[in-house]
């Protein structure tokens, strides 16, 4: 059995893959709790990561999608950072392989956290070993030359969009990860130019006893990425790499993963947007809206929107799925931690009792 937890942070995420070989994958991490504030329902996502790790403290591979801070808050003070001895003390959680897309490595102007992060991200680049950077390979070979790093030397180190990330194959772990973005795309004048300041958007594949259960990750990329990613996917004839059971959505709930327009009471999405959620989702489909409560006004301009939670309600409806949001579940006034069970029968999102825990099935087809 495999598990996937998402937390509830609010608008932030952190998504931790426990493999049944015992391997672990955490996709970004943003503690975003108040200590100070009693009445703040995020979790201690520290606390949180540091008890299901127990006394193992090292993580196989951390990804950070991108470097907002509502992707890696704290990072800097609970991860053992290579770089410099001020992050290096017994009790901080190692990290066997760092993932950051090229933007992580070469962004200017940097500060705090993501300023942290950076310089771990370039001190392993240019040291060989521990991570995995994701881009066209010809987009780092300015910052490699520039410090006299013959380009090819780091090639084993980059991931294109398109592709497999080597760290992983369901053989030996039972899943894979296809990276769908970052990505080049040919301009009106046929040069590739890769979006640099997109964020990592991959298909995880999971496998049990021959039943795969496939999940989407993807960040807080825009409408716009979006529809390319599927143009490109679909050009390609692998559809199949688009396909989900499992969808953590984007952006907080954003009408901007949909469209340019919010709508009235529901997003209408792209036509990119609704292929990839209507027709790619599978039966039974889980979308998970890690954000904030779901308002029932417009208020408040930043995600969750209404509007876009509608069109998602929609989707899990024709589905015959699920729509969970983090910091909803399992109540409002008290959530908890999204547990999801990846079995040969597909997922199941553990129930909890007081005294005991259940699981309900997501029927599956064929099953």
């Amino acid at each position: 059995m495999h598990i996937v937890r998402f937390f509830p942070i609010g608008n932030a995420d952190t998504c931790l893959i426990e493999l049944a070989n015992g391997r672990r994958i955490l996709f970004d991490f943003a503690d975003m709790h108040n200590p100070d504030d009693p009445d703040d329902k995020r979790c201690n996502l520290e606390k949180e990561l540091r008890e299901i790790l127990g006394d193992d403290k090292v993580i196989d591979v951390v990804a950070f999608t991108h470097l907002d801070k509502d992707h890696c808050n704290r990072a800097k003070e609970v991860f053992y950072l290579e770089h410099a001895e001020t992050y290096q003390d017994d009790d901080r959680i190692k990290i066997k392989t760092l993932w950051v897309p090229a933007h992580a490595v070469l962004e200017k102007g940097l500060t705090g956290q993501a300023r942290t992060l950076r310089a771990e991200a370039r001190h392993r680049f240019l040291n060989g070993e521990g991570v995995r950077v994701f881009s066209r390979p010809e987009e780092l070979d300015d910052f490699l030359t520039e410090r006299n790093i013959e380009p090819a030397k780091r090639r084993n180190l980059i991931s294109d969009a398109g592709t497999l990330c080597p760290e992983f194959n369901r053989e030996h772990d039972g899943v894979e990860f296809f990276v769908h973005s970052p990505f080049g795309k040919r301009d009106e004048e046929d040069i590739v130019r890769v979006r640099n300041n997109d964020a990592l958007f991959m298909q995880a594949t999971f496998e049990i006893e021959g039943q795969q259960t496939k999940m989407i990750l993807s960040a807080d990329v825009t409408h716009g990425v979006i529809d390319d990613i599927v143009e490109v996917t679909r050009y390609h004839g692998r559809e199949s790499r688009l396909e989900w059971d499992i969808n953590n959505i984007p952006h907080h709930c954003s009408y901007t993963a949909l469209s340019d327009e919010k709508g009235d009471e529901k997003t209408e999405p792209t036509d990119a947007s609704k292929w990839l959620y209507e027709e790619a989702g599978q039966p039974s489909g889980l979308l998970v809206s890690t954000s904030k409560p779901i308002p029932s006004d417009d208020e408040d301009k930043q995600p969750p929107h209404r509007q876009a939670a509608a069109y998602y309600k929609g989707v899990a409806r024709k589905l015959g799925g699920e729509w969970v949001v983090s910091m909803e579940h399992p109540t409002k006034t008290k959530p908890e931690p999204l547990v999801i069970e990846i079995k040969s029968t597909g997922y199941k999102i553990r129930k909890k009792t007081p005294n005991i825990i259940i699981s309900t099935p997501a029927p599956r087809a064929g099953v």
